[in-house]
């Protein structure tokens, strides 16, 4: 019973919690749609039945798209619970084989994430159009593209919310009634620039009021609805009937057509319904939609039509017009913190999209941001918040007008929409496995309404509508060009690792000198050694005594749980001390660990299980025992994982790493004396913080050669770990088409040397990188 009422409790905490994140966008929308709807030459209609059939589209596009096809169907989409494009993209890539991935690995399919809600390949016959993507690349690089348009237009929403909502919205209309223009413009200006800097804060401290102020607005809108339904025109209901559709276009003909463009915006931020259902459930977003937001909707949009067919000239006031003056302010003053509440959301949304881009290997390496006290799965990439903040100002002031800002948005979001359809469509054949003719006509039951709204949206691409257009070009070309080089560079180093077995004929010393610590490489490849490992052995022949290929690699999963995300194996017999150690993530996983000592320290304590594993199930126990290539196995899902490690805390200053550490354990005074005044030079501004050591306070070992190398292990983690990546330079072939060395010479190389690098992607403490200088002809 007590169960019972925590999952009740939990579950109505879910439905209230989404109004804040999921419905603010499609909450405020009632500000702006009539007035899009009606800025052509629609407005010469001035008529009763034109604004009933327009109430009449608005009504049954809102039902149609957010009542039907997302809250019914699209929630009941998902990839372990998580919705949104690269959520399709990931059960298509999965289930369909149409991964662009090259790191892929058969491990990849053991992960707990990756079979899910009984999607199966096995006992599926394979006709010939399901194996198109294992015979044809071509089809996987429309698919990526596709998805990265799908991207790009999410990201240029990002850029024209906070303009129609937070500024433009709300200071046009003002500006009718008491404030002049250029004032106006002013605090919209200020209004956007707060809104932007603030995000590095989190929005942990005001979150709490996002629900709140949502609701109220919710409320607000249903009873000013009410109001003008009661004391304009009651008649208002009658346009629910369909039939007002039929004589809305018969009466407007083509003009009523072109004003799909504007009616459209009343499904303005419906995508977040299915981006965000992994952060609340399917249900409870159900349930707040249908009993909850869509009854208000529905009730403002028949207020402002019967306030409108009565006060027809009142059109370019819309919202605020039908706003009885005694409550006008009151309206005013939540309308304002709503609208800057749909912004926040939306900005957060476009961080995650950039996020989830960067992990799929398709966005320049830019700084995430996420902090444990911060809100679940909130993050801050500061690049892109400052590109938002130029963008959105530049569309503000340079536009100042809300209809052309509108024409704007319903490009951006119907593509967005419509692409959706489209993924959802391929899911149903390659993921579900159901018929060719089930899926055609999902597609041409939502695709042929979702087309000809778009191409009435596209009709105005001169008043405002190439603004989504440039934008999300741009976008596009940044990423597939970042994407392509990448992928240029890891078939480089695929065609060019070194042979193990040539490693292995050096001998457990490899030919060079082994110095004390332990040395990561890290590398793209999950097999094979990298030629950055053998350029550092030729101009410097000493390494370290354990050697660490380690591989941070995104799987198709949205998440990987921690006690798989390790996956450890020995190359070569155990003399060499060599470890391989495949870092697996996914695309929503987000790294928590507030200081570098943390990934260290779970890497040794992974290593060090894999030893005792390795020993439990039937190895050799000998010192020469191992393989060429050496078994995978994934740790920490032992029980007794970490049991024989102490963590112990030591306060020291922030800007020294663990190799600081493992100096003022050696003997050499000298050598402490230095180290801390390089730390005091390079950060003069230290503040104290707290580090985290790794010790082995439980040696009881069956087997003595176990014992023997964790404790080896051990030892070479007192002396220092040092972060072994490479610094390339990426040239196309002299021979090469032209368009291959200009999308490698000149725009990979520039997206290269004004991104973020490796090591600080990586959260490399900079004291103990060496970097490795790598020359690539693509």
């Amino acid at each position: 019973m007590d169960e019972n009422k925590t999952r009740s409790k939990h579950f109505l905490l879910l439905v209230y919690q989404s109004f804040g994140i999921v419905f603010g966008d499609l909450a405020t929308s009632p500000l702006y749609v009539y007035r899009s709807a009606f800025a052509g030459r629609l407005r010469h209609y001035q008529s009763e039945e034109a604004v009933f059939g327009a109430f009449s589209v608005i009504f049954w596009t809102l039902s149609f798209f957010s009542l039907f096809k997302y809250a019914v169907f699209m929630l009941s989409v998902n990839d372990n619970g998580e919705g949104g494009i690269f959520a399709l993209y990931s059960l298509l890539c999965r289930h369909g084989k149409f991964s662009l991935l090259p790191n892929q690995q058969a491990s990849d399919e053991e992960l707990s994430t990756y079979q899910h809600a009984g999607y199966s390949n096995r006992s599926v016959p394979a006709s010939s159009f399901r194996r198109l993507p294992d015979r044809d690349k071509k089809s996987k690089l429309a698919l990526l593209i596709l998805v990265l348009m799908a991207a790009s237009m999410a990201m240029t929403l990002g850029v024209l919310t906070p303009a129609i909502s937070a500024s433009c919205g709300l200071f046009k209309t003002l500006t009718h009634f008491y404030v002049y223009t250029g004032i106006m413009v002013a605090l919209a200006g200020v209004l956007l620039l707060s809104l932007f800097v603030l995000q590095y804060q989190g929005t942990h401290k005001v979150a709490f009021i996002f629900s709140p102020v949502v609701l109220l607005w919710l409320l607000s809108i249903a009873a000013l609805g009410v109001y003008n339904i009661m004391h304009w025109n009651p008649r208002i209901y009658e346009a629910l009937s369909p039939i007002y559709i039929y004589r809305f276009f018969r009466l407007t003909g083509i003009d009523g057509w072109i004003s799909l463009g504007g009616a459209l915006l009343c499904i303005t931020g419906i995508d977040i319904l299915f981006t965000e259902v992994g952060q609340f459930s399917a249900s409870s977003i159900r349930v707040a939609f249908c009993f909850f937001v869509y009854p208000c909707l529905v009730l403002q949009y028949m207020g402002q039509a019967a306030f409108l067919s009565k006060n027809f000239s009142a059109i370019s006031l819309s919202f605020y017009a039908s706003v009885p003056d005694a409550v006008f302010w009151p309206v005013l003053v939540i309308a304002i913190l709503a609208t800057v509440v749909v912004s926040q959301a939306v900005l957060s949304a476009t961080f995650s999209t950039v996020k989830q881009c960067h992990a799929l290997g398709c966005f320049p390496r830019v700084k995430i941001v996420h902090k444990s006290k911060w809100i679940d799965r909130q993050i801050y990439v500061p690049e892109i918040n400052w590109i938002l903040m130029v963008l959105c100002s530049a569309v503000t002031l340079g536009s100042q007008d809300t209809t052309r800002i509108g024409n704007a948005y319903g490009i951006a979001s119907m593509t967005l929409i419509f692409i959706t359809t489209s993924l959802i469509s391929l899911s149903i054949y390659f993921v579900w496995h159901k018929g060719l003719a089930l899926a055609l006509s999902f597609f041409i039951l939502f695709g042929t309404i979702e087309l000809t709204f778009l191409f009435s949206s596209y009709i105005r691409i001169l008043q405002g509508g190439w603004v989504p257009l440039l934008l999300s070009s741009i976008f596009l070309f940044t990423m597939f060009v970042w994407h392509y080089g990448s992928r240029k560079k890891y078939l480089y180093d695929q065609n060019h690792k070194l042979p193990m077995k040539w490693i292995l004929t050096l001998g457990s010393d490899l030919g060079i000198v082994r110095v004390p610590g332990i040395g990561l490489i890290y590398t793209h490849l999950a097999n094979g050694v990298p030629a950055t490992f053998s350029h550092f052995l030729t101009n410097l022949p000493a390494f370290y005594q354990i050697i660490v290929f380690v591989c941070d690699k995104t799987v198709p999963v949205p998440f990987v749980p921690q006690k798989e995300r390790y996956l450890v194996g020995r190359i070569g017999p155990k003399s060499y001390r060599m470890y391989r150690c495949i870092v697996q993530n996914g695309y929503k996983d987000v790294n928590e660990n507030e200081n570098e000592y943390d990934f260290e320290n779970a890497l040794i304590m992974s290593i060090a299980e894999f030893i005792q594993l390795e020993a439990e199930g039937g190895g050799s126990g000998t010192p020469d025992g191992g393989s060429i290539g050496g078994r995978l196995a994934v740790v920490k899902s032992s029980e007794n994982f970490g049991k024989r490690f102490g963590i112990s805390k030591s306060n020291g200053f922030e800007g020294t790493s663990s190799s600081s550490l493992n100096i003022t354990s050696s003997k050499s005074a000298t050598l402490v004396k230095l180290k801390m005044m390089y730390d005091e030079q390079e950060s003069p501004e230290v503040k104290f913080k707290t580090r985290v050591q790794l010790t082995l306070v439980d040696t009881r070992y069956k087997d003595s050669f176990v014992k023997e190398e964790v404790m080896r292990l051990m030892e070479a983690k007192k002396f220092g770990v040092a972060y072994v990546i490479g610094h390339s330079n990426s040239k196309a072939k002299w021979n090469s088409p032209f368009l291959k060395r200009f999308l490698i010479n000149i725009v990979y190389s520039f997206l290269r040397k004004n991104c973020r690098a490796p090591s600080i992607a990586l959260s490399i403490p900079q004291t103990s990188l060496i970097e490795v200088g790598m020359n690539y002809t693509l």
